[in-house]
């Protein structure tokens, strides 16, 4: 069987077990390593790409899954004119990465988030990450970095505005 799918924006082809996790596909046979295989059960979200522009756990997603579709991943997040989307950026201002474990799934699950939500306050940031685990930071950095990127788009929501 033959999978076609596009790849952060190039045509992938697949000739292998349908079956194969999305998130092996991705690290082992196309080398991209941001997505993170790290409980293989969907639990904390450090796998997160997405797929025709939502978040997913690719390593609950066999890869048959994706024929047809469009596959983003971390590395292929940007719009190809700067070299980080500007949520990458604003993470990094805020001295959001430590181990790096879970900051491209946190990215993947945030950045779709604030393209369809960008009035979003911390309430709605946080509930947005309910499905990323983080062990360092604690996620108040995190939460800071996402609504200072918010404020940097000239949108402004009234808990930004209090502070």
């Amino acid at each position: 069987m033959s999978i076609t799918f596009s790849l952060n924006g190039r045509p992938c082809r697949f000739h292998d077990d349908p079956m194969t996790p999305l998130i092996d596909v991705l690290r082992d046979r196309s080398f991209l390593t941001g997505a993170k295989a790290v409980c293989r059960e969907g639990f904390c979200g450090a796998c997160t790409i997405h797929i025709d522009g939502a978040p997913q756990m690719a390593c609950l997603k066999p890869v048959a899954l994706v024929d047809g579709r469009e596959v983003t991943t971390i590395e292929g997040l940007g719009n190809g004119r700067e070299p980080l989307h500007p949520l990458q950026a604003a993470f990094l201002k805020a001295d959001v990465v430590q181990c790096g474990m879970c900051f491209p799934g946190m990215v993947m699950s945030l950045s779709a988030f604030v393209r369809d939500r960008p009035e979003a306050d911390r309430n709605a940031i946080k509930s947005a990450m309910t499905g990323n685990i983080c062990r360092c930071t604690g996620y108040e950095l995190i939460i800071d970095a996402v609504v200072d990127h918010l404020s940097q788009t000239g949108i402004s929501t009234q808990e930004c505005a209090d502070g």
